[in-house]
């Protein structure tokens, strides 16, 4: 009788190996391959029930198992389970009659036989066990211990490579989306360095230009204002006062393109926005593109400080309110309302209601040049583009039948 269990042992032992030997985990469907150990252990253990579990701090959580079991049965304490001597010690656990172990019969969840064998990782921190229960007394010898650690250790390696899979897969996702980031900032700032290269392009050319027209222009206001002082016929003087519109604007125009030309050259200090809005409300409500209309200001409660040039900025916040006034009808109300975006920036928006921006329009509508307008230079916000990116800040619009025409200058705050 006796050597018939030990053959039986024996052939469980090798057949066992066998198939140690013929699970591989080649694959990343690590729930199937964590299946088929667990259901080896438990045929060579000739087992109720098989489970491999995974320790975290306090909590251990089931994830293969020889039986169905509930989502509220997969995790538990430590305490709570007889695996807790395997995980403090980090050495097999057996436990052939409960009988002989009455302080561990609670633990024991109505079986009798138990064998826990740890997980160790590669670095040799036990990450969880094997556990075998049985509904009546086992003994098993030295050998079959020792193998179910070589499925132990098998399966431990397996967790690690899914470990290292992930971790590496997670390395590469995080080392793309860095390579994405870097090349589009990287395209941004070639994009940037191109149309810098193009406007001081530009810049030369139309200074050039400017020098070369405004000489003879002077020249022409000159005999136009000697003109003036004569006694001239009415019609004379209609096209007499045409022709001196006309130079003053063509003058406003050189001037216009001289000041885009040029580099910005800030005189940074500390501005309090609020005091530099009110300052600047006097002016522009008396303007007389605003006659008609109200603008209305927003501000915040707290003091806000921001770092630049304050005549810069007037002449940023002029051309948006008085776009915004050609913009509405009479009787409308522009808002001018400053907001805290974030810890670091704030918001200065002016909005008006009028009629929305085309959307091919809107993309263009600070390019250099271009305007909507018949007597327009196409200037004044690709100037104030120039202004607000020298602040380090940002010049934003949209426009929609909902909202209207939204302009904001978005700048960091001083600190």
């Amino acid at each position: 009788m006796i050597d018939a269990q030990k053959n039986r042992a024996t052939q469980q032992w090798h057949t066992a190996l066998d198939r140690l030997i013929l699970l591989s985990y080649r694959s990343y469907d690590l729930n199937s391959y964590l299946h088929e150990m667990t259901q080896a252990v438990s045929q060579l253990l000739e087992s109720d029930w098989s489970i491999v579990t995974l320790c975290e701090a306090t909590r251990v959580k089931i994830i293969a198992s020889t039986l169905d079991i509930s989502d509220s049965e997969k995790e538990y304490e430590v305490h709570e389970s007889i695996s807790e001597i395997v995980l403090r010690s980090g050495r097999p656990y057996l436990i052939e009659d409960a009988h002989n172990h009455s302080e561990e019969m609670e633990r024991m969840e109505g079986y009798v036989c138990y064998l826990g064998v740890p997980l160790k990782s590669s670095q040799g921190r036990i990450i969880g066990t094997i556990c075998s229960f049985s509904m009546h007394p086992q003994w098993y010898n030295a050998q079959i211990i020792a193998t179910v650690e070589q499925f132990a250790e098998r399966i431990a390696t397996a967790l690690d490579n899914y470990c290292l899979y992930y971790q590496q897969q997670e390395s590469n996702g995080v080392l793309a989306a860095e390579i994405t980031k870097r090349t589009l900032e990287l395209h941004e700032a070639q994009a940037k360095l191109i149309e810098h290269e193009r406007l001081a392009a530009i810049g030369e050319f139309a200074a050039m230009i400017v020098h070369e027209i405004r000489n003879p222009l002077t020249t022409i206001q000159m005999g136009l204002n000697y003109f003036a002082k004569l006694e001239l016929h009415q019609s004379a003087r209609s096209r007499l006062l045409l022709a001196m519109d006309e130079a003053k604007r063509l003058g406003n125009l050189l001037q216009e393109i001289l000041s885009y030309s040029k580099p910005q050259i800030l005189r940074f200090t500390e501005i309090n926005i609020d005091s530099l809005i009110q300052e600047l409300l006097i002016l522009l409500r008396s303007m007389p593109e605003a006659e008609g209309r109200s603008i209305e200001y927003v501000p915040v409660v707290l003091p806000l400080l921001i770092s630049g040039d304050s005549e810069k900025l007037k002449q940023v916040f002029i051309n948006l309110i008085r776009n915004a006034c050609e913009a509405a009808q009479s009787g409308d109300t522009i808002r001018w309302v400053v907001q805290v975006s974030s810890p670091s920036h704030i918001c200065i928006s002016v909005h008006n209601g009028g009629v929305p921006i085309p959307a091919d329009v809107l993309s263009r509508v600070m390019q250099p040049f271009y305007s909507t307008k018949p007597e327009g230079t196409g200037l004044g916000l690709a100037i104030a583009k120039r202004i607000v990116e020298a602040h380090h800040g940002q010049l934003l619009v949209e426009s929609s039948e909902a909202k209207g025409t939204i302009f904001t200058v978005r700048l960091p705050m001083y600190h």
